[in-house]
């Protein structure tokens, strides 16, 4: 299994400062604890809600955090429900919100979680490992129609061979019976893509159609939307709001938002432009090259504006 290795952390953490005011801090996606430990570590003063809708990653970061004790409190649960979850445990004052939307190293190396087009395994990806709902992506990839599955991979995945993958989703479904491994998809998919196309590629010519499926079984931006409803009724005076987004379609939610919170004098920006990985971070850590940090800080005077953007490292 991969080591963990939180993603632009030392941007999180500059963002933070001063360390010795940061109270309480909410990690709406606490994964295995690297983001929580760290700022536990820095700011000596801060406790700490980490909510994960995994169990089976949930207990790992207990493990990871429980160096510090009564500071910590770890809830199942998804981000969407953070206003719940805040008022069930008495609607605490919050400093800083922290969300990293990307997909845990965890899941991701763990092949029966069905996450990745690197091993095989079954095609799962469900990131509450069925708590909620039983849907999976084989369900979706066996029993959509071509329309909707072209539809899919277009509108969430944003990739130009939407309609020859799902078409050839469809044939495969036809001649050979359902799709039910990692495997097997990632074959259908390369057997839709010419070859030099897939030479062209940035990435793996599987990448975009398990980001749509990811996205759709776990209802992701829809989460996301819920999310950022709420944070404008629970961001006090001076509350900070962090996303680390991996893919231009949550990007685009989080900046929208921002700018609409700015417009409506709820507060201001502190990174004028998102924030990303330095070129050493991407060489040590594959998973931080698409990301980018972006901050909001509520109830801060327009002419404070940006004005907290850490140097760069």
């Amino acid at each position: 299994m991969t080591v963990h290795i939180p993603v632009m952390l030392d941007k999180i953490l500059e963002l933070l400062r001063p360390w010795e005011e940061v109270g309480l801090v909410v990690d709406g996606t606490l994964g295995a604890g690297g983001h929580s430990r760290a700022i536990l570590e820095r700011c000596q003063g801060a406790s700490l809600i980490g909510i994960d809708q995994d169990q089976s990653i949930l207990d790992i970061a207990r493990e990871v955090l429980s160096p510090f004790g009564d500071r910590v409190r770890t809830v199942l649960g998804n981000f969407r429900d953070v206003g719940r979850i805040l008022a069930d445990l008495g609607s605490p004052r919050v400093s800083a919100f922290v969300f990293d939307l990307g997909i845990s190293s965890w899941q991701v190396d763990t092949p029966e979680r069905g996450f990745s087009f690197n091993y095989k395994g079954p095609l799962d990806m469900r990131m509450d490992m069925g708590r909620l709902g039983s849907r999976t992506a084989a369900d979706i990839v066996n029993g959509w129609s071509m329309a909707e599955l072209a539809a899919l991979f277009r509108r969430y995945g944003e990739d130009p061979f939407a309609y020859q993958v799902a078409r050839a989703i469809c044939r495969h479904r036809e001649k050979e019976g359902p799709i039910e491994t990692c495997e097997a998809l990632v074959s259908v998919i390369r057997s839709a893509i010419p070859a030099p196309a897939q030479r062209k590629m940035r990435g793996h010519p599987a990448r975009r159609i398990f980001q749509a499926l990811r996205i759709e079984v776990n209802d992701e931006l829809g989460a996301l939307e819920e999310l950022l409803d709420q944070l404008p009724s629970m961001g006090s005076e001076g509350c900070k709001v962090i996303f680390i987004t991996y893919h231009s379609l949550e990007d685009r939610l989080v900046k929208g938002r921002m700018r609409e919170w700015a417009g409506q004098d709820l507060g201001v920006p502190l990174t004028r432009k998102p924030l990303v990985p330095s070129e050493e971070e991407v060489e040590l850590n594959r998973r931080a090259r698409s990301a980018k940090v972006r901050c909001f800080v509520f109830g801060e005077p327009r002419r404070r504006r940006c004005s907290h953007v850490p140097s760069k490292t």
